[in-house]
């Protein structure tokens, strides 16, 4: 477990399935994500999901977003790990909208970024997101991710994004001199 100012992240458990579900057959939300809604049954589904939970990837680890009172609010996670070249792709969804824009996104990515970056040897995190999610753009850039350059993939255009544990650092320090100067 995590601890963000706004968010925990945690382990995935059976019981995050239901809002997985209901997440993964929003259109609104595959939207924002570059894919289809899943139009499989629920219980196909917890199949599925129940399997991955019990056969995790040495590549790649979901963790649930919980608020600090512990509300499943969504999910993030890294995949395509790749510990020759020091680096992992992220990604995030927030499912339920009663938490868009208020800052939860990006708690839930700074989390996962200082647990990378202070937890594995690796020396870049990147992501994509497309190009006219501003607002995710804009969240990514306050958790210090800079545009490198753009993709079109299965007819969509994305930004690329990506942070270097320099740049986290300097983060980090900058952070505590800040608290520092607090009386």
């Amino acid at each position: 477990m995590f601890i963000g100012s706004k968010t925990i992240l945690r382990e995935k458990n059976p019981a995050d399935a239901w809002d997985d579900y209901a997440w993964e057959t929003d259109p609104e939300l595959a939207a924002l994500d570059a894919s289809q809604a899943l139009s499989i049954s629920y219980s196909r589904y917890l199949s599925d999901y129940t399997y991955e939970l019990h056969h995790p990837t040495a590549t790649s680890h979901r963790f649930a977003i919980d608020t600090l009172d512990g509300k499943h609010i969504g999910n993030c996670g890294y995949y395509n790990l790749d510990k020759t070249r020091g680096e992992t792709e992220v990604g995030i969804m927030i499912g339920n909208r009663d938490y868009w824009n208020k800052g939860y996104g990006t708690d839930a990515v700074t989390t996962l970024v200082n647990y990378i970056f202070r937890q594995m040897n690796l020396n870049r995190i990147y992501l994509k997101t497309l190009d006219w999610n501003s607002r995710a753009q804009r969240s990514f850039q306050k958790c210090g991710f800079t545009p490198y350059g753009r993709l079109t993939k299965d007819g969509h255009n994305f930004v690329l994004m990506e942070i270097y544990r320099s740049q986290w650092q300097k983060q980090q320090n900058k952070a505590i001199k800040l608290r520092e100067q607090i009386p």
